[in-house]
Protein backbone atom coordinates (compact mmCIF):
# COMPACT_ATOMS: atom_id res chain seq x y z
CA UNK A 1 0.00 0.00 0.00
CA UNK A 2 0.74 3.60 -0.71
CA UNK A 3 0.87 5.19 3.24
CA UNK A 4 0.02 8.66 3.74
CA UNK A 5 2.86 9.35 5.55
CA UNK A 6 6.38 7.63 6.41
CA UNK A 7 8.47 8.24 9.25
CA UNK A 8 11.93 6.04 8.90
CA UNK A 9 14.71 5.66 10.88
CA UNK A 10 13.56 7.11 14.17
CA UNK A 11 14.47 5.80 17.65
CA UNK A 12 10.77 4.49 18.54
CA UNK A 13 10.20 4.53 22.46
CA UNK A 14 7.68 3.54 24.20
CA UNK A 15 7.86 2.57 27.78
CA UNK A 16 9.15 -1.11 27.13
CA UNK A 17 11.53 -0.78 24.45
CA UNK A 18 13.89 1.13 22.33
CA UNK A 19 14.32 0.47 18.81
CA UNK A 20 15.31 2.29 15.30
CA UNK A 21 12.61 1.52 12.78
CA UNK A 22 9.91 3.54 10.64
CA UNK A 23 6.19 4.07 10.64
CA UNK A 24 3.48 4.01 8.41
CA UNK A 25 0.65 6.38 9.03
CA UNK A 26 -2.83 6.34 7.05
CA UNK A 27 -6.09 8.79 7.47
CA UNK A 28 -4.33 9.73 10.63
CA UNK A 29 -3.35 6.59 12.55
CA UNK A 30 -0.10 4.68 12.63
CA UNK A 31 -1.09 1.60 10.69
CA UNK A 32 2.72 -0.05 10.39
CA UNK A 33 5.29 0.24 13.32
CA UNK A 34 8.60 -1.00 12.99
CA UNK A 35 9.94 -2.06 9.23
CA UNK A 36 7.89 -0.20 6.64
CA UNK A 37 8.63 -1.51 3.15
CA UNK A 38 6.31 0.23 1.25
CA UNK A 39 6.10 3.89 0.30
CA UNK A 40 4.83 7.01 1.21
CA UNK A 41 3.30 10.20 -0.53
CA UNK A 42 5.36 11.95 2.23
CA UNK A 43 8.49 10.46 3.81
CA UNK A 44 10.59 12.10 6.84
CA UNK A 45 14.27 10.73 7.42
CA UNK A 46 13.84 10.74 11.09
CA UNK A 47 17.59 10.01 11.36
CA UNK A 48 19.09 11.34 14.40
CA UNK A 49 15.70 11.71 16.18
CA UNK A 50 13.81 9.80 18.82
CA UNK A 51 10.19 9.20 18.07
CA UNK A 52 8.01 8.73 21.28
CA UNK A 53 3.78 9.66 21.67
CA UNK A 54 2.55 12.84 21.94
CA UNK A 55 2.66 14.25 25.36
CA UNK A 56 -0.41 14.31 26.96
CA UNK A 57 -0.57 17.23 29.60
CA UNK A 58 -3.76 16.52 31.81
CA UNK A 59 -3.81 19.68 34.34
CA UNK A 60 -3.30 22.68 32.26
CA UNK A 61 -5.15 26.13 33.04
CA UNK A 62 -5.88 27.83 30.15
CA UNK A 63 -8.72 30.81 31.42
CA UNK A 64 -10.96 31.04 29.02
CA UNK A 65 -13.87 32.06 29.86
CA UNK A 66 -13.83 34.91 31.90
CA UNK A 67 -9.73 35.89 32.03
CA UNK A 68 -8.86 35.95 28.79
CA UNK A 69 -6.32 38.37 29.15
CA UNK A 70 -3.49 35.95 30.64
CA UNK A 71 -4.28 32.71 27.95
CA UNK A 72 -7.29 31.71 25.83
CA UNK A 73 -7.94 28.77 24.23
CA UNK A 74 -5.96 29.16 20.92
CA UNK A 75 -2.91 30.78 22.75
CA UNK A 76 -2.91 27.70 25.47
CA UNK A 77 -2.81 24.88 22.95
CA UNK A 78 -0.76 26.87 20.78
CA UNK A 79 1.93 26.77 23.49
CA UNK A 80 1.08 23.21 23.98
CA UNK A 81 1.48 22.12 20.51
CA UNK A 82 5.27 24.01 19.91
CA UNK A 83 6.23 21.96 23.66
CA UNK A 84 5.04 18.37 21.94
CA UNK A 85 1.89 18.33 23.82
CA UNK A 86 -0.76 16.66 21.69
CA UNK A 87 -3.73 16.34 24.47
CA UNK A 88 -4.90 18.89 27.31
CA UNK A 89 -7.18 18.78 30.22
CA UNK A 90 -8.05 21.90 30.96
CA UNK A 91 -9.31 22.70 35.03
CA UNK A 92 -12.53 23.99 35.41
CA UNK A 93 -11.54 27.12 37.77
CA UNK A 94 -12.56 29.56 34.28
CA UNK A 95 -15.38 32.37 35.07
CA UNK A 96 -17.72 31.12 34.97
CA UNK A 97 -16.41 27.78 36.53
CA UNK A 98 -17.35 24.84 34.59
CA UNK A 99 -19.42 23.82 37.20
CA UNK A 100 -22.69 22.21 35.19
CA UNK A 101 -23.61 21.01 31.48
CA UNK A 102 -24.15 24.25 29.76
CA UNK A 103 -20.60 25.80 31.06
CA UNK A 104 -18.52 22.52 29.32
CA UNK A 105 -20.68 22.63 26.22
CA UNK A 106 -19.53 26.27 26.05
CA UNK A 107 -15.84 25.59 26.34
CA UNK A 108 -16.15 22.46 23.48
CA UNK A 109 -17.78 25.02 21.22
CA UNK A 110 -15.25 27.76 22.18
CA UNK A 111 -12.10 25.30 21.27
CA UNK A 112 -13.88 23.98 18.10
CA UNK A 113 -12.10 25.60 14.97
CA UNK A 114 -9.39 27.50 17.48
CA UNK A 115 -7.36 24.52 19.30
CA UNK A 116 -3.93 23.58 17.86
CA UNK A 117 -4.23 20.43 19.78
CA UNK A 118 -7.20 17.64 21.02
CA UNK A 119 -8.85 19.10 24.21
CA UNK A 120 -10.82 17.61 27.35
CA UNK A 121 -12.39 20.04 29.92
CA UNK A 122 -12.63 18.69 33.74
CA UNK A 123 -16.04 19.39 35.64
CA UNK A 124 -15.39 20.91 38.90
CA UNK A 125 -17.18 19.67 41.57
CA UNK A 126 -19.13 22.37 44.37
CA UNK A 127 -21.23 21.97 47.19
CA UNK A 128 -24.31 22.77 44.79
CA UNK A 129 -23.24 20.24 42.08
CA UNK A 130 -22.68 17.38 43.90
CA UNK A 131 -26.08 15.38 43.32
CA UNK A 132 -25.31 15.98 39.54
CA UNK A 133 -22.33 14.90 39.52
CA UNK A 134 -22.63 10.93 38.43
CA UNK A 135 -24.31 12.77 35.32
CA UNK A 136 -22.04 15.47 34.57
CA UNK A 137 -18.86 13.13 34.69
CA UNK A 138 -19.52 11.03 32.04
CA UNK A 139 -20.35 14.28 29.79
CA UNK A 140 -18.49 13.71 26.25
CA UNK A 141 -15.52 16.39 25.95
CA UNK A 142 -14.89 15.41 29.56
CA UNK A 143 -12.38 13.43 32.05
CA UNK A 144 -14.36 13.37 34.80
CA UNK A 145 -14.62 15.65 38.21
CA UNK A 146 -11.77 17.80 39.76
CA UNK A 147 -11.59 18.45 43.43
CA UNK A 148 -10.58 21.61 45.26
CA UNK A 149 -9.64 20.77 48.91
CA UNK A 150 -7.67 24.34 49.17
CA UNK A 151 -8.99 27.61 47.92
CA UNK A 152 -10.07 28.21 44.74
CA UNK A 153 -12.08 29.86 42.24
CA UNK A 154 -15.84 30.83 43.35
CA UNK A 155 -17.90 27.50 44.13
CA UNK A 156 -15.04 25.39 43.62
CA UNK A 157 -13.87 24.89 47.09
CA UNK A 158 -14.88 21.75 49.00
CA UNK A 159 -13.11 21.55 52.14
CA UNK A 160 -15.15 19.95 54.64
CA UNK A 161 -15.12 15.81 54.82
CA UNK A 162 -19.18 15.64 54.74
CA UNK A 163 -18.99 17.14 51.21
CA UNK A 164 -16.23 15.67 50.19
CA UNK A 165 -17.16 11.94 51.21
CA UNK A 166 -20.61 13.16 49.16
CA UNK A 167 -18.56 13.89 45.97
CA UNK A 168 -16.76 10.89 45.87
CA UNK A 169 -20.34 8.67 46.54
CA UNK A 170 -21.65 10.38 43.36
CA UNK A 171 -19.62 9.00 40.43
CA UNK A 172 -17.01 6.09 39.65
CA UNK A 173 -14.11 7.76 37.52
CA UNK A 174 -11.10 8.69 39.05
CA UNK A 175 -11.06 12.49 40.62
CA UNK A 176 -7.71 14.57 40.55
CA UNK A 177 -7.31 16.40 43.75
CA UNK A 178 -5.75 19.29 44.86
CA UNK A 179 -5.35 18.44 47.85
CA UNK A 180 -4.38 21.48 50.83
CA UNK A 181 -5.71 22.08 53.99
CA UNK A 182 -8.12 24.85 54.28
CA UNK A 183 -8.19 25.63 57.35
CA UNK A 184 -4.78 25.08 58.32
CA UNK A 185 -3.85 27.35 55.63
CA UNK A 186 -6.12 30.22 56.65
CA UNK A 187 -4.89 29.96 60.27
CA UNK A 188 -1.22 30.02 59.19
CA UNK A 189 -2.39 33.81 57.22
CA UNK A 190 -1.85 35.52 60.85
CA UNK A 191 1.74 34.24 60.62
CA UNK A 192 2.78 36.32 57.98
CA UNK A 193 5.22 38.67 58.79
CA UNK A 194 5.43 42.49 59.12
CA UNK A 195 7.06 42.98 55.69
CA UNK A 196 5.77 39.63 53.16
CA UNK A 197 7.81 38.45 50.69
CA UNK A 198 7.30 35.38 48.60
CA UNK A 199 10.16 33.40 50.52
CA UNK A 200 7.19 33.02 52.95
CA UNK A 201 4.93 30.89 50.53
CA UNK A 202 5.82 27.77 52.01
CA UNK A 203 5.99 28.39 55.42
CA UNK A 204 2.30 29.96 55.07
CA UNK A 205 1.19 26.96 53.01
CA UNK A 206 3.44 24.50 54.57
CA UNK A 207 4.44 20.80 54.18
CA UNK A 208 1.83 20.21 57.13
CA UNK A 209 -1.33 21.50 54.95
CA UNK A 210 -0.22 18.88 51.99
CA UNK A 211 0.45 16.14 54.40
CA UNK A 212 -3.23 16.44 56.34
CA UNK A 213 -4.87 16.88 53.11
CA UNK A 214 -3.43 13.92 50.97
CA UNK A 215 -4.25 11.81 54.53
CA UNK A 216 -7.59 12.82 54.74
CA UNK A 217 -8.33 12.19 50.85
CA UNK A 218 -6.80 9.03 50.92
CA UNK A 219 -9.36 7.89 54.19
CA UNK A 220 -12.16 9.41 52.50
CA UNK A 221 -11.16 7.15 49.34
CA UNK A 222 -11.13 4.22 51.16
CA UNK A 223 -13.84 4.78 52.87
CA UNK A 224 -16.11 5.57 49.40
CA UNK A 225 -14.11 2.82 47.55
CA UNK A 226 -13.73 5.92 44.71
CA UNK A 227 -10.04 6.04 43.05
CA UNK A 228 -8.14 9.25 43.62
CA UNK A 229 -5.31 10.96 41.44
CA UNK A 230 -3.66 13.66 43.90
CA UNK A 231 -2.38 16.17 42.23
CA UNK A 232 1.16 18.16 41.91
CA UNK A 233 2.41 16.47 45.41
CA UNK A 234 4.52 18.64 46.69
CA UNK A 235 6.23 17.41 49.95
CA UNK A 236 8.77 14.60 50.69
CA UNK A 237 6.24 13.94 53.56
CA UNK A 238 2.80 12.66 51.55
CA UNK A 239 5.11 10.24 49.80
CA UNK A 240 4.81 7.46 52.46
CA UNK A 241 1.47 8.28 52.70
CA UNK A 242 0.71 7.81 48.93
CA UNK A 243 3.25 4.69 49.20
CA UNK A 244 0.72 3.34 51.75
CA UNK A 245 -2.82 3.65 49.83
CA UNK A 246 -0.78 2.24 46.26
CA UNK A 247 0.34 -0.40 48.68
CA UNK A 248 -3.64 -1.33 50.22
CA UNK A 249 -5.12 -1.21 46.47
CA UNK A 250 -6.72 2.39 46.94
CA UNK A 251 -6.30 2.68 43.34
CA UNK A 252 -4.14 5.48 44.33
CA UNK A 253 -2.56 7.36 41.37
CA UNK A 254 -0.32 10.55 41.35
CA UNK A 255 1.25 13.09 39.71
CA UNK A 256 4.21 15.41 39.92
CA UNK A 257 5.18 18.62 38.54
CA UNK A 258 7.98 19.29 36.30
CA UNK A 259 8.62 22.67 38.10
CA UNK A 260 8.18 20.64 41.90
CA UNK A 261 11.10 18.64 40.28
CA UNK A 262 13.17 21.76 39.07
CA UNK A 263 12.89 24.69 41.65
CA UNK A 264 13.71 24.47 45.60
CA UNK A 265 13.88 27.66 48.43
CA UNK A 266 14.71 29.45 49.52
CA UNK A 267 16.71 30.05 45.95
CA UNK A 268 13.72 30.20 43.70
CA UNK A 269 12.29 32.94 45.36
CA UNK A 270 15.50 35.01 45.76
CA UNK A 271 15.78 35.00 42.26
CA UNK A 272 12.49 34.71 40.86
CA UNK A 273 9.91 36.34 43.31
CA UNK A 274 6.61 35.88 43.15
CA UNK A 275 7.11 34.62 39.69
CA UNK A 276 7.84 31.45 41.89
CA UNK A 277 4.49 31.50 43.98
CA UNK A 278 2.60 28.69 42.95
CA UNK A 279 -0.12 26.30 45.07
CA UNK A 280 0.84 24.22 46.33
CA UNK A 281 4.47 25.70 46.83
CA UNK A 282 7.71 25.10 45.50
CA UNK A 283 9.56 24.04 48.46
CA UNK A 284 13.05 23.47 49.80
CA UNK A 285 15.75 21.39 48.21
CA UNK A 286 14.77 18.36 51.36
CA UNK A 287 11.80 18.01 49.97
CA UNK A 288 12.60 18.45 46.52
CA UNK A 289 15.01 16.16 46.45
CA UNK A 290 12.41 13.85 48.29
CA UNK A 291 10.55 14.25 45.40
CA UNK A 292 13.18 13.33 42.69
CA UNK A 293 14.11 9.88 44.60
CA UNK A 294 10.42 8.91 44.73
CA UNK A 295 9.88 9.65 40.90
CA UNK A 296 12.93 7.76 40.21
CA UNK A 297 11.83 4.77 42.18
CA UNK A 298 8.68 5.18 40.04
CA UNK A 299 6.44 6.32 42.67
CA UNK A 300 4.76 8.80 40.29
CA UNK A 301 2.13 7.92 38.06
CA UNK A 302 1.65 10.88 35.47
CA UNK A 303 3.49 13.94 34.49
CA UNK A 304 1.39 17.25 34.78
CA UNK A 305 2.54 20.97 34.00
CA UNK A 306 -0.19 22.57 36.03
CA UNK A 307 -0.07 25.37 33.66
CA UNK A 308 -1.58 28.53 35.45
CA UNK A 309 -0.66 31.83 33.42
CA UNK A 310 -0.58 35.40 35.01
CA UNK A 311 0.33 38.22 33.66
CA UNK A 312 3.41 39.63 34.22
CA UNK A 313 1.88 42.60 35.46
CA UNK A 314 -0.57 40.63 38.12
CA UNK A 315 2.65 38.63 39.25
CA UNK A 316 4.51 41.93 40.38
CA UNK A 317 2.03 42.71 42.77
CA UNK A 318 3.92 42.44 46.32
CA UNK A 319 3.05 39.82 48.35
CA UNK A 320 0.48 38.30 49.13
CA UNK A 321 -1.65 40.27 46.57
CA UNK A 322 0.56 38.65 43.85
CA UNK A 323 -1.45 35.26 42.33
CA UNK A 324 -0.47 31.97 42.43
CA UNK A 325 0.89 29.88 39.09
CA UNK A 326 3.20 29.65 37.00
CA UNK A 327 2.96 28.52 32.89
CA UNK A 328 4.32 25.14 31.63
CA UNK A 329 2.90 23.28 28.74
CA UNK A 330 5.35 24.74 26.88
CA UNK A 331 8.39 23.41 28.31
CA UNK A 332 7.23 20.77 30.22
CA UNK A 333 8.53 17.94 27.62
CA UNK A 334 11.96 19.81 27.59
CA UNK A 335 12.15 20.39 31.15
CA UNK A 336 11.47 16.68 31.98
CA UNK A 337 14.47 15.77 28.83
CA UNK A 338 17.18 17.82 30.88
CA UNK A 339 15.89 15.90 33.89
CA UNK A 340 16.21 12.60 31.93
CA UNK A 341 19.77 14.08 30.37
CA UNK A 342 20.87 14.18 34.36
CA UNK A 343 19.98 11.00 35.01
CA UNK A 344 16.78 11.63 37.09
CA UNK A 345 14.36 8.68 35.27
CA UNK A 346 14.91 7.40 31.58
CA UNK A 347 13.01 8.23 28.72
CA UNK A 348 11.40 5.43 28.79
CA UNK A 349 10.00 6.69 32.57
CA UNK A 350 8.77 9.75 30.35
CA UNK A 351 6.78 7.91 28.07
CA UNK A 352 5.02 5.68 30.39
CA UNK A 353 4.42 8.93 32.95
CA UNK A 354 3.56 11.80 30.65
CA UNK A 355 1.64 9.58 27.20
CA UNK A 356 1.07 5.98 28.61
CA UNK A 357 -0.22 6.54 32.44
CA UNK A 358 -2.55 9.33 31.65
CA UNK A 359 -4.55 7.62 28.85
CA UNK A 360 -4.66 4.28 31.08
CA UNK A 361 -5.77 6.34 34.31
CA UNK A 362 -8.19 8.69 32.32
CA UNK A 363 -9.30 5.93 30.09
CA UNK A 364 -8.40 7.99 26.73
CA UNK A 365 -9.67 6.33 23.76
CA UNK A 366 -7.09 5.56 21.20
CA UNK A 367 -4.12 7.97 22.14
CA UNK A 368 -0.96 7.76 23.88
CA UNK A 369 0.72 4.57 22.72
CA UNK A 370 2.61 3.89 19.91
CA UNK A 371 0.04 1.18 18.40
CA UNK A 372 -1.06 0.17 15.16
CA UNK A 373 -4.64 1.76 14.94
CA UNK A 374 -4.42 4.12 17.35
CA UNK A 375 -4.03 8.30 16.71
CA UNK A 376 -1.07 9.10 14.95
CA UNK A 377 0.12 11.82 17.70
CA UNK A 378 3.89 11.43 17.88
CA UNK A 379 6.70 13.91 18.44
CA UNK A 380 10.03 13.65 17.55
CA UNK A 381 12.43 15.02 19.50
CA UNK A 382 16.18 15.33 19.26
CA UNK A 383 17.36 14.58 23.04
CA UNK A 384 20.98 15.83 22.43
CA UNK A 385 19.57 19.51 21.34
CA UNK A 386 21.03 22.14 23.80
CA UNK A 387 19.22 25.22 23.52
CA UNK A 388 18.55 28.02 26.16
CA UNK A 389 15.07 28.85 26.91
CA UNK A 390 14.29 32.71 25.70
CA UNK A 391 11.30 35.40 26.73
CA UNK A 392 10.92 35.22 22.04
CA UNK A 393 10.15 31.67 22.46
CA UNK A 394 7.27 31.71 24.91
CA UNK A 395 3.44 31.46 23.02
CA UNK A 396 1.08 31.89 25.85
CA UNK A 397 -0.13 35.26 26.36
CA UNK A 398 1.02 35.82 29.80
CA UNK A 399 4.87 36.38 27.99
CA UNK A 400 6.86 34.88 30.66
CA UNK A 401 8.28 31.74 31.64
CA UNK A 402 10.30 30.67 35.17
CA UNK A 403 12.71 29.06 32.86
CA UNK A 404 13.76 31.71 31.02
CA UNK A 405 17.43 31.42 30.79
CA UNK A 406 17.57 28.31 31.80
CA UNK A 407 20.04 26.20 29.51
CA UNK A 408 17.65 23.12 28.58
CA UNK A 409 18.73 19.86 26.95
CA UNK A 410 16.09 17.74 24.77
CA UNK A 411 13.84 19.43 22.37
CA UNK A 412 10.69 18.80 20.34
CA UNK A 413 11.27 18.71 16.23
CA UNK A 414 8.35 17.62 14.64
CA UNK A 415 4.61 17.55 16.21
CA UNK A 416 2.44 15.50 14.63
CA UNK A 417 -1.53 15.24 15.49
CA UNK A 418 -3.30 12.31 13.77
CA UNK A 419 -0.30 12.74 11.42
CA UNK A 420 -1.18 16.28 10.71
CA UNK A 421 2.70 18.04 10.82
CA UNK A 422 1.71 20.63 12.99
CA UNK A 423 5.34 21.49 14.37
CA UNK A 424 8.44 22.03 11.93
CA UNK A 425 11.82 21.86 12.89
CA UNK A 426 10.13 23.90 16.26
CA UNK A 427 8.10 26.40 14.12
CA UNK A 428 4.23 26.38 13.69
CA UNK A 429 2.97 24.77 10.84
CA UNK A 430 0.06 23.01 11.05
CA UNK A 431 -3.61 24.17 11.20
CA UNK A 432 -6.32 24.49 14.34
CA UNK A 433 -7.77 21.24 13.94
CA UNK A 434 -7.60 19.81 17.49
CA UNK A 435 -11.00 17.91 18.29
CA UNK A 436 -11.91 16.69 21.76
CA UNK A 437 -10.52 13.42 23.63
CA UNK A 438 -12.80 10.81 23.81
CA UNK A 439 -13.17 8.28 26.36
CA UNK A 440 -13.56 4.72 26.81
CA UNK A 441 -15.58 4.84 30.02
CA UNK A 442 -19.58 3.83 30.05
Amino acid sequence: MTYDLIIRNALITTSESEALGSVGIQNGKFVKIGVVEDNGRSEIDAKGLTLIPGVIDTQVHFREPGLEHKEDLESGTRSAILGGVTSIFEMPNTNPTTTTAEALRDKLGRAAGRAWCDFSFFVGASKENVSALSELEMLPGSPGVKIFMGSSTGPLLVDDDEHLRQVLRNGKRRCPIHAEDEERNVARKSLMSDHPHAREHPFLRDAESARLATTRILALSKETGRPVHVLHISTADELPILKAAKDDGLGTTCEVTPQHLWFAAPDCYEKLGTFAQMNPPLRSAEHREGLRKATKAGLFDVIGSDHAPHTIQEKQRPYPQSPSGMPGVQTLLSVMLTLCSQGLITLKDFVRMACENPARIYGIKNKGFLKEGYDADFVLIDPQQKRVFERSMIASKCGWSPYEGEALTGWPIHVFLRGEQMVTEGQLTGRQTGQAVEFTWK
